[in-house]
């Protein structure tokens, strides 16, 4: 068996944001958001539709948008390329998410609440040693939660997950090594076989289910992200280099690499070069 990547848009979308992917998506909300306790009784996908086959950097990014059975929306994104400002379009969507509910003459306390669930392919916090994190509205001084904290923002970032398949606790735990690892899988791990919902995830993403041209499609948006991944890594190994040049005159070897992250064999190489 091979799996299509979960982290790419089309296959996102395709195994949560589908007509029939509502007791999955259930089953990943709940352990996500809620620790694996079945708050939800129920949810609407809204848009329960695939991507268009379209090109450029909106590729990169996912979004699945549900309603919860008491109203609270959820907006469901990952994305796979540290781009320039990317916190503040988290922010950006929650907050449109939030007013753009109110139809011409309703009230304000019709508002429902609002989470935007984030999964990175990069550490958004670095000072931060867990995978997930939430924020939310609170008093600066004394941290007491604001009392209409309708706004929650919660993050996974997939590199600090470092579980191997022995380690799967948590229905948490299987469903985030699923969108982190499927691709690189030949079966159904066993001790996430007995869960329906990721039971029939994994049915999904077996690419035996998918036409030749969803294949191909598959590829070319996998292609896309590591072409862009690649010219995101050559973009911050060149600013590093102008930062280590500058700091020639100033500091040693040691320090620099230390400062910029360059090996130390690489700023050697720019002291012979600039000498």
């Amino acid at each position: 068996m091979r799996f299509i990547n979960p982290k790419t848009d089309y296959a996102f979308k395709k195994i949560f944001g589908s007509a029939e992917s509502k007791d999955i998506l259930m089953s990943f909300l709940n352990a996500l958001i809620y620790n694996g306790n079945s708050t939800i009784e129920d949810l609407e996908i809204i848009n329960p539709n695939l991507p268009p086959k379209v090109q450029g950097l909106k590729d990169t990014y996912l979004d699945v948008r549900a309603k919860l059975h008491d109203g609270t929306l959820v907006i469901i994104e990952m994305q796979v390329l540290n781009v320039q400002s990317f916190g503040k379009r988290v922010l950006f969507n929650a907050a449109k998410t939030y007013a753009f509910q109110l139809q011409k003459g309703e009230g304000y306390r019709t508002l429902k609440p609002v989470i935007a669930l984030t999964l990175t392919d990069f550490e958004m916090f670095a000072n931060r040693h867990q995978f997930t994190s939430r924020f939310v509205y609170r008093e600066v001084s004394d941290g007491s939660i604001y009392p209409e904290n309708d706004i929650e923002l919660m993050f996974v970032e997939l590199p600090k997950f470092t579980k191997e398949i022995e380690q799967l606790e948590t229905i948490t735990d299987k469903w985030i090594y699923f969108i982190k690892s499927a691709r690189t899988l030949s079966s159904i791990p066993e001790n996430m076989d007995n869960i329906p919902e990721l039971h029939r995830a994994f049915e999904i993403a077996n690419q035996a289910n998918l036409t030749p041209d969803e294949l191909e499609d598959l590829d070319r948006r996998e292609m896309f992200i590591y072409d862009q991944q690649g010219a995101v890594a050559l973009s911050r190994e060149q600013e590093k280099r102008a930062i280590a040049e500058k700091l020639l005159t100033l500091l040693d070897d040691e320090a620099i690499a230390a400062t910029t992250g360059l090996s130390l064999q690489t700023v050697r190489e720019l002291r012979e070069k600039m000498s």
